[in-house]
């Protein structure tokens, strides 16, 4: 049997994706897949449907790099209702219980805000897609079981306190990957007293990429495009790979470099950094990928396009 050949367009980029209400991501992507009639397309971490805003959506080799934007931080503007707690940490779950919220003034809030800025134990929500022996947990919690799960270190690096009309609170959360906004939320209500869920959530930032006027794009702004069959429209939408990069030093390689580091070889490259990941440029100043500093020095490749 011969080899299925890909349909779709050969093309290649990152869509910064205002994901809307209601999606799930994975239907948000199929729709921009869709749209592009692109041969391949992968995100790089999921939005809750509830949750809103920035979605990167890899086209061709950029889903090659997509493991770089899914370990990187993350910001995040969420309501927070206090004195309500529900099943799933949100908006959408049933009320367990309800707590005063008189006296909690915004001093307090900000103390309580202050205990949570650095490193965190959390524990995962039963409502996500962590596993537990090969199930998503969120399967699991919607057959209405519940699993031991063990906590994961997590860091946040801000959070501020946006606004403030009890019973809602708004806060601007900026965290490192593997992070439950619901979760946080929660543990803030507990620690107040008064118990709290997610009343709504926005990302507004993935690594390199943060939210500002033109930036993030809707998908009814790509429908629009598409339906005049303007790919040339769509296209000029997507950024070039290394843009999600662009926080690492950039290493230029001779044309004998590029050459050995396409077939696999480590080489020595003057004057580059001597530790961590680096973007690769050949001599034409074109992206070759993604590189890292041995011990000795040389540069060995380790996602190239």
């Amino acid at each position: 049997m011969g080899r299925r050949r890909s349909t779709g367009r050969d093309v290649t980029g990152i869509l910064l994706l205002d994901k809307p209400i209601g999606l799930t991501s994975n239907d948000a992507l199929q729709r921009v897949k869709r749209l592009y009639r692109a041969a391949k397309a992968g995100h790089t971490g999921s939005l809750d449907p509830l949750a809103t805003g920035l979605l990167p959506c890899c086209l061709g080799d950029a889903t090659k790099f997509s493991a770089f934007l899914l370990d990187a931080d993350k910001r995040y503007r969420v309501k927070v209702r206090l004195g309500v707690t529900t099943a799933t940490a949100d908006a959408e779950g049933e009320v367990l219980a309800t707590g005063p919220v008189e006296g909690i003034d915004e001093d307090r809030i900000q103390e309580v805000l202050r205990g949570f800025v650095g490193t965190v134990e959390q524990m995962p929500p039963m409502h996500s897609a962590v596993k537990h022996q090969g199930q998503r947990l969120y399967k699991l919690a919607r057959r209405g079981l519940e699993v031991e799960r063990n906590p994961r270190q997590i860091q946040i690096f801000e959070l501020n306190l946006l606004a403030s009309e009890l019973p809602e609170i708004e806060l601007d959360v900026h965290c490192s990957k593997g992070t439950y906004v619901r979760t946080l939320a929660e543990d803030i209500g507990q620690e107040l007293g008064c118990g709290a869920h997610v009343s709504g959530l926005r990302r507004t930032a993935v690594g390199p990429y943060s939210e500002g006027p033109g930036i993030f794009v809707t998908l009814d702004h790509l429908d629009n495009l598409a339906g005049l069959g303007d790919f040339a429209g769509l296209d000029a939408l997507l950024l070039p790979l290394d843009s999600a990069l662009g926080h690492w030093p950039a290493v230029r390689l001779s044309a004998d470099a590029a050459f050995y580091l396409r077939q696999g070889q480590p080489v020595l490259v003057p004057q580059a950094p001597t530790q961590g990941l680096v973007r690769l440029y050949d001599s034409l100043q074109s992206f070759v990928g993604v590189g890292a500093i041995l011990e000795d020095g040389r540069v060995q490749p380790k996602r190239l396009i």
